[in-house]
């Protein structure tokens, strides 16, 4: 079976083929300034089975998605934009073209107010993840830190600093521990602090915000940008705001080197560490 889907000019592209008794569901997704949406959700749930299909728009908003014949309650949603909802009845071989779906901010979405914000580390995680011999991924954390979220007027001249204990790094194996403090990877002799510190705040679409800034790992400082999820406001032994924001960084730009190999020059610590932060800060 086969459908077709719309070219971004509007006219029908190349032919789609899908299982029997399937049927296709596409929307283009855009923001409230009419540019394509990355990243937001499409779900299915059928009407009577409860039974869910999803699927995740690309960089130009097209969102594509199978699923088997029958009624459906549709929704197509982004972080920091209103639910779009919509039913529709899929046809065993056909394609159902939601067309241009443009979603509206979320008014509720407040921004914080100008001040400084504290980090509260007993509700803050700083975590990373490194791949091992090509087989499994290392995840680990920092448990010692500090930090603040000073929010300007302009929220684009906001800053954000953060102080790591070096020394706290946690992958829950005191062995791989006390190796990772070493003058192998992070020498916390020397350097006993991670310094991050950055003083531009873009705005991506909906609550997807870019921090650049500096970090100092290792004592070499290098850029990098944070991709950042702003979760909104609630009050809870004060006016907390909630954060969230993930990074790539590669070890040997801070010149961390040491490696190994195994049979057929597979390495034993991958170059690329992911960093993944959860935030919540407190109102000074």
């Amino acid at each position: 079976m086969f459908g077709r889907l719309l070219r971004r000019d509007g006219r029908q592209g190349e032919p789609v083929t899908f299982d029997p008794g399937a049927g296709l569901v596409s929307a283009r997704v855009r923001d409230e300034n009419g540019r394509p949406l990355a990243g937001a959700e499409l779900v299915l749930r059928h009407r009577r089975t409860q039974r869910t299909s999803r699927a995740t728009s690309d960089d130009y908003g097209l969102v594509v998605c199978t699923a088997a014949a029958g009624v459906y309650a549709v929704t197509i949603s982004a972080g920091g934009y209103r639910e779009s909802v919509h039913n529709v009845e899929v046809v065993s071989g056909d394609h159902t073209a939601l067309g241009e779906v443009e979603l509206q901010p979320d008014a509720s979405l407040r921004l914080p107010e100008p001040g400084e914000w504290v980090l509260d580390p007993d509700h803050t995680s700083i975590r990373f993840v490194a791949r091992h011999i090509g087989l499994s991924l290392v995840h680990g954390r920092f448990t010692s830190f500090r930090g603040s979220i000073n929010v300007a007027p302009r929220i684009e001249d906001s800053s954000v600093e953060v102080v790591i204990d070096a020394a706290s790094i946690d992958t829950a194996a005191p062995k791989r521990d006390e190796h990772l403090r070493s003058a192998d990877f992070l020498d916390v002799e020397n350097h006993p602090r991670l310094h991050f510190f950055s003083n531009r705040v873009t705005r991506a679409a909906g609550d997807r915000w870019y921090l650049d800034g500096t970090l100092n790992l290792r004592g070499a400082s290098r850029g990098v940008r944070l991709d950042a999820g702003y979760l909104g406001l609630r009050s809870w032994n004060g006016d907390r705001l909630g954060a969230r924001a993930t990074t790539e960084l590669h070890r040997e730009d801070f010149t961390i080197n040491w490696q190994q190999t195994l049979a057929k020059g597979l390495v034993v610590v991958g170059s690329t560490v992911e960093v993944r932060l959860d935030v919540q800060a407190v109102r000074a």
